[in-house]
């Protein structure tokens, strides 16, 4: 009980000091150099952004186990998701390998300067944000097996 009143306090207190309640307007590349404007990638769409690097196994597994039942969420719900790699220039030659490896079917764009992460006052990866109109409307920080059910249903309620 002492845990989960801790737990409780804790996400209080993270959303309560969190003010960023709109998507960052920024310009990120994909893994092909394309540039898109990440005020542009939400509108008239619910859009998933998750926040992943390499090195961060709990991320790995969050986009591995999403990739599994994408094509359902995209199927029921017209999502679209944008994983936003944060490896810095020692790293992101990693990213492509990976991906490719994966064979995730979301779109990657990389965040190499970590502004995006610094933006949304990202301290730990993996961060899951649901975005409609230009707006965050869920924020989870964090990976546990079974997370992307209840990100399912998040994005259910915002479609």
């Amino acid at each position: 009980m002492k845990t989960l009143i801790t737990l409780f306090l804790t996400l209080s207190i993270t959303s309560l000091s969190f003010s960023q309640n709109e998507l960052p307007s920024m310009e990120l590349k994909t893994l092909e150099g394309k540039s898109i404007q990440l005020q542009d990638i939400s509108k008239d769409q619910v859009v998933v952004i998750s926040l992943w690097a390499t090195w961060c196994v709990p991320c790995k597994n969050e986009l591995d186990a999403i990739s599994e039942v994408y094509d359902d969420w995209v199927d029921e719900t017209n999502v679209k998701l944008y994983a936003v790699s944060v490896d810095d220039s020692r790293t992101v030659s990693r990213v492509k390998p990976l991906v490719n490896g994966k064979s995730w079917d979301f779109t990657i764009l990389l965040d190499t300067n970590n502004d995006l992460k610094r933006e949304l006052g990202a301290s730990t990866i993996p961060l899951t944000l649901i975005i409609k109109n230009g707006k965050i409307v869920y924020r989870h920080s964090g990976y546990t097996p079974g997370s992307e059910e209840a990100l399912f249903e998040e994005i259910k309620k915002h479609s």
